[in-house]
């Protein structure tokens, strides 16, 4: 259990803080090689597998890129969605102290020296927040370990001024994911930051076995544990409707309200013939056509009619045409999610095949897969031994 600290709101206002003042509770910083190479997922798996061996676990993001208004606080994306998933009992803000608007960097460099030491301050203070009672925290960094450098920031000097001890995530593979945790891990050190372990995310099925071997021994000769290897789950990546509509800039014509979080496994373009569409009906589905293809929209209509139930995902109607009022009131009329873009077909195709798909506070089915596969294939007692000489 974490020493008793000041709370967030007991700590002197006339007080400038340079480091945190909580000194008890265990830090563990989630850096990765490049972005979206899994911090999130791999911050959510971790909580949840701290979870397990205690309740008092933290969360914090100290600097955020991707962010949205809450309660009057610019607050990142990703500490709203572990904040509801979770229901973290910490204040929103605390949880995300600094987020990296548009004119954020030269802000900072029209008066560095001011600026670093109140961003310092409110971390600090935000962190001590955040830790409160917790035997542990979480701290989601920002992209690799060099990011933030031009506003004295970067994840390296975060680990540092919070005294925490990393764990690097690196994308699947032998070659290039060694080299790039090297490189991460150049900048820690430089920083006097510990490298406790690093994650191997998204590696193919087929090659588990033998990356987890030569992953172990390079990273073996570099001083690091190797914490585990995750392989890719397809489930993860598939993006839902109301993330596709966004993605396309499209309107929802149809079927929002019970489609919009509707999966997509495969986008087929309406090119062929209605008839040759047939094989293609089937949940997972999603057909791009433009909107004046009337003869595969009916196709779709009769799909469901017969079957009596939705036969496939969902429409995207590109060239911003809409179908013909008579065939729209037919649409309205069934379950079939439709959305309308001004894109041709091929590219809103390469749009969809081509998103990286966010874990959002809305997927409640993804969370079970997440949990999973820390549990199954990460070994959090390396964690839990790499803070044993602290306590």
């Amino acid at each position: 259990m974490a020493k008793t600290q000041k709370p967030f709101t007991e700590l002197d206002d006339d007080t400038i803080l340079t480091k945190p003042r909580n000194k008890s509770t265990k830090r563990i910083f989630i850096a990765a090689t490049r972005m979206n190479d899994g911090k999130t997922t791999t911050s959510l798996a971790l909580f949840a597998a701290l979870r397990t061996l205690t309740q008092n676990v933290g969360f914090i993001k100290p600097v955020g890129q991707r962010f949205v208004e809450m309660q009057g606080h610019q607050v990142d994306e990703d500490s709203v969605l572990l904040n509801q998933i979770f229901n973290v009992t910490t204040p929103i803000e605390a949880m995300s102290p600094i987020a990296v608007h548009s004119t954020f960097t030269r802000e900072f460099l029209d008066n560095p020296n001011q600026s670093h030491a109140l961003l310092i301050d409110k971390m600090c203070r935000a962190f001590d927040r955040a830790a409160y009672k917790n035997e542990y925290i979480i701290i989601e960094g920002t992209g690799h370990a060099g990011v933030g450098s031009v506003f004295k920031l970067s994840n390296a000097d975060v680990a540092r001024d919070l005294n925490a001890k990393v764990v690097i995530v690196a994308r699947g593979g032998i070659g290039r994911p060694i080299d790039e945790i090297a490189m991460n891990k150049a900048l820690f050190d430089q920083a006097g930051v510990e490298v406790i372990g690093a994650i191997i995310n998204k590696v193919e099925p087929d090659k588990l076995e033998m990356v987890d071997k030569y992953c172990r021994i390079a990273l073996e000769r570099m001083g690091i544990s190797l914490l585990g290897c995750i392989p890719i789950e397809h489930k993860l990546t598939r993006p839902n409707l109301n993330q596709i509509a966004s993605e396309v800039n499209g309107r929802w014509l149809n079927g929002q309200k019970e489609g919009g979080r509707e999966r997509v496994d495969k986008v087929i373009i309406g090119a062929m013939a209605a008839k040759g569409l047939v094989d293609f009906l089937q949940p997972g589905v999603l057909i791009v056509a433009p909107g004046d293809r009337e003869d595969i929209i009916l196709a779709a209509i009769a799909a469901e009619g017969i079957a009596g139930k939705r036969m496939l995902s969902g429409l995207v109607l590109t060239r911003n045409v809409e179908p013909h009022p008579k065939l729209m009131d037919m649409i309205s009329k069934t379950r079939i999610p439709v959305v309308i873009c001004e894109d041709e077909s091929y590219g809103v195709a390469s749009k969809i095949n081509n998103m990286t798909v966010k874990t959002q506070p809305s997927d409640a089915d993804k969370i079970p897969i997440i949990k999973d596969l820390i549990t199954k294939n990460i070994d959090i007692d390396v964690i839990r031994d790499a803070f044993k000489a602290d306590d």
